[in-house]
């Protein structure tokens, strides 16, 4: 992987995201697109050795489009200008797609890497399931969240958009509140990527990525009621 050559690509394409700018660029695209697949491709075995629920992954459904979805936006630029992939159980991306928890990273126009695992924004059935589960087994939960290795390398959950009442159907004392007032249940990390290597870049993902695995898998562990999916 060309860590620069897709950084300056990336760079570029903000400064110019129109058709025209990209269609006459779409030959580096492709070469970068490959380069990343083949990344990602490489990524899934080491990831695979501590979880084996990854390792039939296809790499190709694991990437994400460069073309935005613009029906909803108003921001009209129609490239995304990063490179991101999401390596999940099911192979599919979105929760709502049955994608559920997953290993995310990207590489956006700043040079920065962008390494997270958990679940982002579940829908409503699914946000349901995960805060009763929560509710069921607080030390659980506070043990995998609260890991120290999680703490030090991703600063624990992300807490935006978390709730400052208790959602609907809690209250004031019920076990483990504060998480289940989050609405997403991921961590991160995001580091500059200037002078790196591609292979200590690997190393570095599949680390995070390791770190984070138990809250990826308590997560897959926690079903959606039958009821629920069919509604």
């Amino acid at each position: 992987m060309h860590l620069r050559d897709l950084t300056q690509f990336l760079a570029e394409l903000s400064e110019n995201n129109n058709r025209a700018w990209f269609v006459m660029n779409k030959p580096r695209y492709d070469i970068l697109r490959e380069e990343f697949l083949a990344l990602v491709t490489a990524l899934i075995p080491p990831i695979a050795k501590f979880d084996p629920a990854i390792a039939n992954c296809n790499p190709k459904k694991a990437l994400f489009r460069i073309n935005r979805d613009m029906r909803f936006s108003h921001d009209k630029t129609p490239y995304k200008t990063f490179f991101s992939a999401s390596i999940t159980s099911s192979g599919l991306k979105k929760p709502s797609q049955g994608g559920g928890p997953s290993y995310y990273f990207q590489i956006n126009a700043q040079g920065n890497l962008l390494v997270a695992a958990g679940e982002w924004l579940p829908p409503a059935n699914r946000l349901r399931a995960i805060r009763n589960r929560i509710r069921d087994e607080p030390a659980r939960f506070a043990k995998i969240s609260g890991n120290k290795a999680i703490g030090a390398h991703f600063g624990g959950l992300q807490e935006e958009g978390k709730l400052k009442r208790p959602p609907k159907g809690f209250d004031l004392d019920t076990p483990g509140l504060e998480s289940i007032k989050l609405k997403h249940f991921i961590v991160w990390r995001e580091t500059a990527i200037a002078g790196v290597m591609p292979e200590v870049l690997q190393k570095d993902v599949v680390a995070g990525f390791k770190i984070a695995q138990p809250l990826v898998t308590w997560l897959r562990e926690t079903k959606t009621p039958v009821a629920d999916e069919a509604t």
